[in-house]
């Protein structure tokens, strides 16, 4: 069964960083992307940043520059750097792939920017 694991998120004042990483673990093939999503409280789910097959990556406009996506394909992980966090950036972040077959999400991964 594939199933994605997250990387604990944290508690990080404004301004500071964060990694997180996202691991497909099982046998999954054939991944068009991955990719980050966040819930803030009260608020829909939004998306962050995605990475395709071809390394062609997306970033919502409230995290260019900021964020950085990256994977490494043989691991099938996926990476998000984040940078000069602001409190906004409190949310639920959750990983996503799809295959031609199937989506996945993750359990999730709470991150917290203090001011």
């Amino acid at each position: 069964q594939v199933q994605l694991v997250e990387s604990v998120g944290g508690l990080v004042q404004a301004g500071g960083s964060l990694r997180l990483s996202c691991t497909a673990s099982g046998s999954i093939v054939s991944i068009i992307f991955m990719g980050w999503y966040r819930q803030a409280p009260g608020k829909q789910r939004e998306l962050v940043a995605t990475i395709t097959s071809g390394d062609s990556t997306n970033y919502a406009d409230t995290v260019k520059v900021r964020f950085t996506i990256s994977r490494d394909s043989a691991k099938n992980t996926v990476y998000l750097k984040m940078s000069a966090l602001k409190p906004e950036d409190t949310a639920l972040y959750y990983c996503k792939t799809e295959t031609p077959r199937l989506v996945l999400w993750g359990q999730g991964t709470q991150v917290t920017v203090s001011s």
